[in-house]
């Protein structure tokens, strides 16, 4: 239902970040990236999706995939000025850092 949704109305990142998180809490790791990455290459503003999208890729083991999307997650919250959310990303990075 929220596939469908998320494929009709495209404009609304909440729809697909609703699919994603759906999709990520039931363990579809690689449906939920799939998600996540169409998220973020059309509405590189929605904050929100970065640190579960950066979490998934981690839990695929894919660290520098991770680190990059944090990266871009930490510029869109600095382009906002929203520091709660860049702390926290900055905080995911700065533990990939300690688990390389």
């Amino acid at each position: 239902m929220l596939r469908s949704f998320a494929e009709k109305r495209p404009q609304d990142p909440f729809l697909r970040y609703a699919l994603a998180m759906e999709l990520k809490t039931s363990g579809d790791g690689e449906g939920a990236w799939r998600e996540f990455e169409v998220l973020v290459a059309k509405h590189p503003e929605y904050i929100a999706s970065y640190a579960p999208a950066g979490e998934v890729l981690v839990g695929l083991d894919r660290l520098a995939e991770a680190r990059e999307l944090y990266g871009k997650g930490i510029e869109a919250c600095t382009r906002q000025n929203d520091a709660h959310a860049r702390d926290h990303l900055e905080s995911a990075l700065d533990a990939l850092a300690i688990d390389k």
